[in-house]
């Protein structure tokens, strides 16, 4: 796990450093609005590093609304003005890792918001796919086997069912973090792992059923141990 973590660090700093000399660039090439940058290669060569960081600093700009990329025509520098965009970036950069009592709130306000909207909006196919994490968060969680995944891919489903995509790019966004927090911390024993499953399932009925603020009310009493386990 350690290594997982230091590992993530290491990435996040790379990435920093990218998107530095990405603001660097739009700076001395005075590159204005609608101006499109150099490719990926160009930049991974320019920069000395792989072409994956730079499409992760990029897309963590994008992101931001700070670059836009057009398949088959390239990236390019958003409809913002260069003194708003170079104190966004700083901004950007300063930014810390949240800490999992901050995670934790996140999800929390975000998926009381999600499972409603997933009650209203969900079609068949949702249903099909939110009902397939339950049976496999159950398959594993009753054999005593780590769960974390399987549940976090429950709750993607419900955000997905949202029809919202930013709160839905929100929860993917927040949720590697959220799993790797949660091993390392243990939040989750055998028997709460257990009786997740009958709360699951009564939020996948709430949700079928369209009843919002049952749905609501459920995911509530779900967070209850989670919710307990930061502020205790």
């Amino acid at each position: 796990m350690k290594l997982e973590v230091l590992t993530i660090s290491d990435n996040r700093e790379t990435q920093n450093t990218i998107i530095a000399k990405i603001r660097d660039l739009i700076n001395y090439k005075n590159l204005e609005p609608g101006d499109k940058l150099p490719s990926e290669r160009m930049l991974s060569d320019k920069f000395e590093v792989s072409r994956s960081n730079v499409r992760d600093a990029i897309q963590k700009l994008e992101f931001y609304g700070l670059l836009k990329s057009i398949p088959q025509s390239g990236t390019f520098v958003a409809n913002i003005g260069v003194v708003a965009m170079n104190g966004m970036i700083e901004d950007i950069l300063r930014l810390e890792s949240p800490d999992f009592k901050s995670l934790v709130e996140t999800r929390i306000l975000l998926e009381l918001k999600t499972v409603r909207l997933a009650a209203l909006r969900r079609n068949e196919d949702d249903l099909i796919r939110i009902k397939e994490t339950l049976d496999a968060y159950e398959a594993k969680a009753l054999l005593g086997e780590d769960a974390v995944q399987e549940d976090l891919l429950f709750h993607l489903a419900i955000a997905k069912a949202s029809r919202n995509s930013t709160m839905n790019t929100f929860m993917l966004t927040i949720t590697p973090q959220i799993i790797i927090d949660f091993e390392k911390y243990h939040v989750c024993d055998k028997n709460q792992a257990v009786k997740g499953i009958k709360e699951h399932t009564e939020i996948y009925e709430a949700i079928k059923a369209q009843k919002t603020d049952l749905a609501k009310e459920k995911m509530k009493d779900h967070f209850s141990v989670l919710y307990q386990y930061c502020y205790s």
